[in-house]
């Protein structure tokens, strides 16, 4: 109860002071320092008038430089001093020294990975999900069922996957899903397909994709320029492709027992596309509720007039109904993968970073709190803000965009 009274306390006294100081900033403003009497009232009111919104946004702008400014600019004084030297100052030499290190690149390669198939995959079940729902009658009770993964933590989501990902010895029952599964193939071809052929597959689909995409930024160069900004682009998805191609050769040459319990988040090629599989499960439910509302949305004419012209259910949906809600689906996307740059919890609480698991996040925890190297630490921290604040211009600006 202790605790219960000074979160009370603490609310009466955060409500309260904000109240009492918006009564005495307008009192002094008003009475003392523009009063609104004497030849000059007038031009006390206006002025007084100016200066009053100012008052009420001191509070938020003072918050927002403390909690948000002061942090980014420590951290990236942090980033460039050595606090083994008392804080001496060391310039790039933390960046230099994280860029040397396996682990970095690895936490890298895993975050671009992350990137581009949980935004995705999301997306596509969200929106799969959305438009089949709203076809049946009991749609409301699954979409409720698909979004319930959402009221669900990220560590919570995890410790419930890992006793799905579980494995026992191969004398006791498993009370794993996947590994009683598993141990139903019994060997041969289908461990062979599952384990070996079907990631590979996966990885060198993402990487035709990932190719597709780079050779339409290489054509728009050559119409329309921007070598630095596309160039940059390519050379991303050039490192991504690598990546993909590494997790094939990876899941190709690995060798599994067969017939015996695997220990799924060990296995090069699949551990990670199963943390994937926790956060894409979490956030299809989020991507279901934004998409379903932009497909109720619609028209209804649109619709009836593709049908009155022979449009085919497929027709429909791919020409007429996505172009109308690809605002929507992007900003689902954006908002997804901001999740995804500053992922954390997930792998933090399956695999602490091992067996190549290794993601951007997890990675500066380890340096600033487990090493105790806040030099390094707050240099990886620099490059998760980095990689976040392009995509947060970016929605600025079409927010910005859609309200003029």
């Amino acid at each position: 109860m202790e605790a219960a009274y000074k979160g009370l306390l603490t609310i009466f006294l955060g409500v309260g002071g904000c109240l009492l100081y918006f009564y005495l900033s307008n009192q002094i403003l008003d009475k003392v320092i523009y009063p609104a009497t004497g030849k000059n009232a007038g031009r006390n009111i206006n002025r007084a008038n100016m200066i009053r919104p100012w008052l009420f946004v001191m509070p938020a702008m003072v918050a927002l430089g403390v909690y948000l400014a002061y942090p980014v600019v420590a951290t990236f004084w942090f980033s460039l001093t050595d606090r083994s030297q008392d804080d001496a100052f060391v310039g790039l030499a933390n960046y230099q020294e994280m860029m040397s290190e396996p682990k970095f690149w690895e936490a890298m390669r895993n975050n671009m990975l992350w990137l581009i198939i949980v935004p995705a995959a999301s997306t596509c079940f969200g929106l799969l999900a959305a438009q089949l729902t709203d076809r049946i009658k009991w749609g409301s009770i699954a979409k409720s069922l698909i979004f319930m993964p959402m009221a669900i933590s990220f560590v919570g989501a995890a410790v419930i996957f890992k006793l799905i990902y579980d494995t026992r010895p191969i004398d006791q029952a498993q009370i794993g899903v996947l590994n009683a599964i598993w141990l139903q193939f019994n060997g041969g071809v289908g461990s062979w397909l599952i384990l070996r052929l079907l990631p590979a597959t996966l990885m060198l689909c993402g990487t035709a994709a990932v190719g597709y995409v780079g050779y339409g930024l290489f054509n728009a160069i050559r119409e329309k320029g921007g070598v630095f900004l596309r160039g940059l682009a390519i050379a991303l998805l050039g490192f991504i492709a690598y990546s993909f191609l590494s997790l094939a050769w990876g899941a190709l040459t690995s060798v599994h027992p067969y017939g015996e319990p695997q220990t799924w988040l060990t296995i090069p090629g699949w551990n990670s596309f199963l943390l994937m599989v926790v956060l894409i499960w979490i956030q299809t439910g989020f991507a279901m509720v934004i998409l379903s509302a932009a497909l109720r949305g619609i028209p209804e004419e649109t619709i009836e007039a593709s049908i009155v012209d022979g449009a085919n259910p497929f027709q429909v949906f791919f020409k007429i109904k996505m172009p109308q809600i690809s605002g929507t689906i992007v900003v689902v996307w954006t908002t997804i993968t901001l999740v995804v740059l500053k992922v954390f919890d997930i792998v933090f609480a399956m695999t602490n970073g091992q067996w190549e698991t290794q993601v951007l996040a997890n990675y500066m925890f380890d340096k600033l709190f487990r090493a105790n190297d806040w030099g390094i630490g707050s240099a990886s921290a620099m490059i998760i803000m980095l990689l976040v604040s392009p995509i947060l211009i970016w929605n600025v600006y079409n927010a910005r965009q859609e309200m003029k």
